[in-house]
Formats: C-alpha cells, sequence, structure tokens
C-alpha cells in the first residue's frame, strides 16, 4: 500500500544484511541556485529486520517526531527515546530493573551519546559498588542503548564499545552460611514492625527456596489446614505441599490479608520476580534490611567478610532440622528433596500431621 505524501519511506537495502530495510522521511528540500533543481534532504530513523517493523518504527516517528542529530543527542536522551518504546513490550519487573540500571548512569545522563569512550562506561561500572548480577543486568542496559544508537544512525557499529566494559565474573560457590542463633533473636526482634523481616522468617521456618514462596499465590494457601502449595519450582520434585510453622502462621494471616493475587508482593503489590530478577528484590529490600539490623555480614570458612544472601535461609532450615535430629525423610519431602510431582503426592491427614509435629519442633 502506498505511503502518503511526506509520510516517509521504507526501502529494502540489497545484499546481506541483518536489517536490511531502511525507514527514512523527508525533512526538506536543498534546491540548486544554478539549476533550479530540487533534491529531497533525508532524515534516516533506523533500520529493521522486516517491513512491519519498518513500517511501526515510521509510524511511531509520526506519531512523535524526535531529533536524531548525532552531534548533540545526550545518554538521558538515547534512554528516553529507547524506553518510550522498549517498555510498552515488556513487564513491569523488567522496567523496575532497566530503571534501577539507569539511575547508576547519572554522571554520563547529560554526555553525548556519540562521545561516549570505554572510561565512561567502565567508570559506572566500577563506581557503582554493586554485585555482579546488578552490573550484568547494567551491561545489558548499554547493550540495548547502544544498539538502539546503530540502528538510528546516532553513531556507526564501530563504536559499540559495549563487549570490552568489564563486570567482572559470577562467584561459584554452593556455600551458604546459616543465620546463628544471635541473628534470629534479631530477626523476630524486629518481625512485629517489619513484614519483610517477617517474609525472611517465614523462608527460614518453612525451608522453601525464595523463588517459591514468591511465586506462592494466595489461592494456594490453606490457613485452616496450615499449608501453601508449591505449584512447580527449580526441580522436577519442587512440586509440594508445605506445613506452615505455628510461629510464622501470623506472617501468613498478615500477607493473605492483603488480598493481592500473590502471597509475597512489592510495595505496589506485584509479584518478585525473584527468579528472573533477584537482584530487584536483594538490593532494595534484603540487604537494607540485614544491614539496618546489623546482622547482614558474616566471617565465612576462609575468614572473610562476606553477606548473608537469600539462599541461606533454606540452608538455616536445614542446619536447624539436623541439629534437631529430626526425620530427615521428611525434611527432604518439606524442602522438595524427593517425592513426585503434587499431582501424583496424597497426603492422608495423619502423614500431614506428622510433617507439621515435625517442622514445629525447629
Amino acid at each position: 500500500m502506498r505511503l502518503p505524501n511526506g509520510y516517509g519511506n521504507v526501502s529494502k537495502l540489497s545484499g546481506k544484511r541483518r536489517k536490511p530495510y531502511r525507514v527514512r522521511k523527508t525533512v526538506g528540500w536543498d534546491v540548486d541556485a544554478a539549476t533550479g533543481k530540487s533534491t529531497q534532504k533525508y532524515v534516516t530513523i533506523g533500520y529493521y529486520e522486516t517491513r512491519q517493523l519498518a513500517l511501526q518504527a515510521l509510524a511511531d516517528y509520526n506519531k512523535n517526531p524526535y531529533d536524531l542529530d548525532a552531534a548533540n543527542i545526550t545518554f538521558a536522551e538515547v534512554y528516553e527515546k529507547w524506553s518510550a518504546r522498549k517498555f510498552e513490550e515488556i513487564s513491569a519487573s523488567n522496567i523496575a530493573g532497566y530503571k534501577a540500571s539507569y539511575k547508576l548512569c547519572e554522571p554520563i545522563y547529560n554526555k553525548a551519546f556519540s562521545e561516549l569512550k570505554l572510561s565512561h562506561l567502565q567508570g559506572i561500572v566500577d563506581n557503582s559498588g554493586k554485585n555482579f548480577p546488578t552490573l550484568k543486568k547494567l551491561k545489558i542496559l548499554f547493550n540495548q542503548l547502544f544498539d538502539y544508537a546503530i540502528a538510528n544512525e546516532i553513531i556507526s557499529r564501530d563504536k559499540n564499545i559495549v563487549e570490552y566494559v568489564e563486570v567482572g565474573t559470577q562467584e561459584k560457590s554452593t556455600l551458604h552460611y546459616r543465620f546463628n542463633a544471635a541473628e534470629l533473636d534479631t530477626l523476630w526482634r524486629w518481625a512485629s514492625g517489619n513484614e519483610y523481616v517477617q517474609v525472611i522468617l517465614m523462608l527460614i521456618y518453612s525451608g522453601v527456596r525464595p523463588g517459591e514462596l514468591f511465586a506462592t499465590k494466595c489461592a494456594n494457601v490453606n490457613l485452616e489446614e496450615k499449608s501453601f502449595t508449591i505449584e512447580k519450582g527449580k526441580t522436577v520434585n519442587a512440586a509440594r505441599k508445605v506445613p506452615i510453622h505455628d510461629s510464622t502462621l501470623p506472617f501468613f494471616e498478615h500477607w493473605m490479608n492483603k488480598g493481592n493475587e500473590y502471597l509475597i508482593t512489592n510495595l505496589s503489590g506485584k509479584k518478585f520476580n525473584f527468579d528472573t530478577a533477584h537482584g530487584v528484590y536483594t538490593d532494595s529490600f534484603w540487604t537494607p534490611l540485614l544491614k539496618d539490623m546489623g546482622i547482614l555480614e558474616y566471617k565465612n570458612a576462609d575468614g572473610k567478610i562476606t553477606n548473608h544472601l537469600p539462599d541461606d535461609t533454606r540452608h538455616t532450615f536445614t542446619s536447624m532440622w539436623k541439629e534437631k535430629k529430626l526425620d530427615e525423610a521428611m525434611r527432604r519431602k518439606i524442602q522438595g528433596h524427593s517425592g513426585k510431582g503434587i499431582g501424583e503426592i496424597v497426603y492422608t491427614h495423619f502423614e500431614f500431621e506428622k510433617l507439621r509435629e515435625e517442622l514445629n519442633q525447629l
């Protein structure tokens, strides 16, 4: 279908290209004084993989024209243009993650994007004080913005320096350190005044993985039976029914009374996407809380000072269970190490009561 006059055009470039569809818009005319011949002046909006994407980009530009002057557009302006479109396509949790990464970039907000150098990006990383998962998300943001800038001819492809940004590597460790008795006492003292401290105790006294609790819907909590059901988890054995410890039952009741879809939610009443964006919970809730309580840091087996992590709650449960010399098979059932999927597990009332009796000895 022919596009209206002045609307712009989409053309397919020759050769083998990953993004062969070029989008341009006429922004004026040059007139040769000698011949009187007029030549169109174009602005290139970008290059796209399909004609449909190219037409959408052209429609977006006509709806809200933006300045693509490569000499002047800043890092902040590129982010605004990119996010206006990107955020329509992704979840709220992913948006929050990108916004958190963008906040780290404040020193280069007003820097012309075309003038950015490796030292600028590496400086943001080195001075952020953040851990590897957070820095990995920051590098993803850099990649997104540089891809956008290349597609819109703000910079040339050879100016993409993101691959050289060093964010370190994930430390591979299977070691987790339990909360000791003094730290548990501190958690209980704070629990009455902070619902997110209650969540830490709910994790410790249920033994479930953090992602499993955060994925639990209110519809899967049975306060009368004192149980909650995990529909799926990290392993094939993870689907199960978990008893609620008597001491944490009031915390479950508190969160249930909020009336949200998910049992544990953020300040906006939305789900924590712990499995895909655990850094949001760790950086905004876990770390500040434990730091305020004075129990964030501990000395590990090598004598180094390090921080407690959310998975330490599960390790604490296991340690307490073994210290009490409780039934090991029951612990594995509660924690999802053995047994079949929830659709194939049928607890008798007696069996489930035995699980709860063992749990309440912690």
